[in-house]
């Protein structure tokens, strides 16, 4: 079977291959493929969700949801009934409690696969940006995310962080991570991208790119570029709308593209499609993952692009707002997607793609074409191989001291310093031991860090200052901001946890509330870096920004806030005033030292 055909190798031996070997290669990729049934090269272009922490035995609140959705119980009964070509993991899914049970959950669902008549494994993918979007939490290493890694401006480091973060998923059985993100987040009101991206100067943007692309590709797993054509320039969340990005084609070629450009040349394995419209590339206005203008004219012709295409979620409202669920797979398929990611009503789109070859508005060649892609790239990542991980893989790397210690250095050097009157800080253990961590909690990405005010406290309180934490919310009520004003009293500092502040947060009156105690304030915004162009002046003496609220660089934070690291980052977008975003409070590459 295909199994045993030996076509996976490193990627240091695939850049050694000779074009002999590549030709024999492709020649056994294609005899597999002449092998597979219609059914089978369906499922082969469909990367599914499955509830549940086990291949075979779920929970079973996760056997009823599977059940409620596809009418299969588990993960293998998925690959039987679609036979699969990928799953995608998610923490919401149960998918990612622990990483020996990913590791077995990943040994399930390759058992499974092989169990089919084709024996083709499966290629496992996730969501792992790191900062905000992380699905596989503590105790795997949490790194900084794409705009905290920009504006530590390091690519050496980019890169580092990568090749760690590669080496755990693969550790883990996840061979596809869908980042980095190469969106250029010229946008501050964008609401989905912001800090998922490195920053707003395509050049820089595109350098880091490259070298997370370097990084992933070098510990063995697929990296994935996203949201082809660029979804850094809207205001609109694609989850619920759909885009339109106004640029005309001579900004997108200087804006949008070289990152993209960059992480071609880098040799990156996949590019995920954005559910948005730009008519200056397509004038039918249809979704970037459903037109062929974009995908074939531009990605593959113009950049010159031949590995995997995946679609952005098939479920998000972007891409449904103007065809059924039946209409989307076979368009995308048509514009030149190859792999098509978590279908809202999987059975729907499965058999709507297997009637449009059976009509004839598909060909099966077309089908081959993208089948020869994706087990190119399992070939690649080494999944003919060898698809399987072992516990003693998992704990010789996964979460080890060298690499959390590597994710400490590195995300030090990312908090950046915006404002700091009268040197408030690094703040003294002697002179201002007492400290009130007062501010928002939102949920932890991974659901395994935090909350953001208890581990903030809890990290000054390990450095030896005397810290309380105070949850207050990212909407406080006119009671919660009266009771931390309360407690700021006989506290030699006020350390603020702000979150996305607009002009009308009720995070502004907590902070002008805190700095009429005559306390002073210490703001760190943990997302966006905008909050300081909201927050009062006199509570915003001292202000940082960590662009995420992840342990790892909220205790950097507070390294840097107590002395024991000098803040090293640069802001890697400009933050615009409040009341004239036309003007520009700090510009890119500020940020203070001491």
């Amino acid at each position: 079977g295909a199994a045993a055909v030996a076509v996976g190798q490193s990627p240091a031996a695939a850049a050694a291959e000779s074009a002999d070997e590549a030709r024999a290669r492709r020649d056994r990729l294609r005899r597999i493929i002449g092998r597979m049934s219609l059914e089978e090269k369906v499922g082969q272009l469909f990367v599914m969700r499955v509830y549940g922490t086990s291949a075979t035995d779920p929970d079973q609140a996760d056997v009823d949801k599977n059940l409620e959705e596809t009418g299969v119980r588990n993960a293998a009964e998925l690959i039987a009934k679609f036979r699969l070509g990928g799953i995608i993991y998610f923490g919401w899914a149960n998918n990612t409690k622990e990483p020996h049970q990913i590791a077995d959950l990943s040994n399930g669902i390759q058992r499974a696969a092989l169990r089919q008549d084709s024996e083709i494994p499966l290629l496992i993918s996730t969501d792992q940006e790191y900062g905000i979007v992380a699905r596989v939490g503590e105790p795997a290493t949490l790194m900084p995310g794409a705009m905290a890694l920009g504006a530590g401006g390091s690519r050496s480091d980019a890169r580092k962080a990568a090749r760690i973060a590669g080496s755990e998923l693969a550790a883990l059985g996840i061979m596809q991570n869908y980042a980095p993100l190469a969106d250029v987040n010229v946008n501050p009101a964008n609401p989905v991208i912001g800090v998922r991206s490195f920053g707003s100067e395509p050049e820089a943007v595109a350098r880091m790119v490259a070298a997370q692309v370097e990084g992933y590709q070098s510990a063995g797993i697929a990296s994935t570029s996203k949201h082809f054509p660029g979804h850094g320039d809207t205001e609109d969340d694609s989850h619920y709308d759909l885009p339109t990005i106004h640029h005309t084609r001579e900004q997108w070629q200087e804006l949008d593209a070289p990152p993209f450009r960059a992480a071609i040349a880098a040799g990156i394995d996949s590019i995920m499609t954005a559910h948005i419209v730009v008519p200056a590339l397509d004038p039918a206005e249809d979704p970037a993952t459903l037109s062929h203008p974009i995908l074939t004219g531009v990605l593959r012709e113009e950049l010159g692009y031949d590995g995997v295409v995946v679609t952005d979620s098939l479920g998000m409202a972007g891409v449904r707002t103007k065809y059924g669920d039946d209409r989307v797979p076979v368009l995308a398929l048509k514009a030149g997607v190859d792999q098509l990611l978590n279908p809202p009503e999987p059975e729907i789109a499965w058999n709507a793609v297997l009637a449009a070859v059976r009509d004839g508005e598909l060909t099966e060649e077309r089908l081959d074409e993208s089948i020869l892609r994706i087990l190119e790239l399992k070939a690649r990542r080494g999944l003919f191989r060898d698809p399987f991980v072992t516990h003693k893989g998992v704990d010789r790397t996964v979460g080890t001291r060298q690499h959390l210690a590597a994710a400490d250095r590195i995300t030090e050097r990312t908090t950046t310093l915006l404002a700091n009157a009268d040197g408030l800080l690094p703040l003294s253990r002697r002179r201002r031991r007492r400290i009130l961590v007062v501010g928002a909690d939102p949920a932890s990405p991974s659901g395994t860090t935090g909350p953001p005010t208890t581990t903030l406290a809890e990290a000054l309180t390990e450095l030896g200052f005397s810290a309380t934490a105070l949850s207050t919310g990212t909407d406080p009520e006119q009671a919660t901001i009266d009771e931390a004003v309360a407690a700021a009293d006989g506290m030699d500092a006020i350390l603020v946890g702000t979150h996305n502040v607009s002009a009308d947060s009720p995070q502004r009156t907590l902070v002008a509330a805190l700095a009429d105690t005559g306390v002073p304030v210490v703001t760190l915004a943990i997302r966006n870096p905008y909050d300081i162009a909201y927050l009062p002046e006199a509570g915003a003496r001292a202000s940082l920004a960590s662009y995420s609220w992840t342990d790892v660089e909220l205790r950097a934070a507070v390294r840097v806030i107590a002395g024991r690291a000098r803040p090293e980052g640069r802001l890697p977008v400009p933050v615009p005033s409040a009341d004239d975003p036309e003007q520009v409070l700090y510009p890119v590459g500020h940020g203070l030292s001491y």
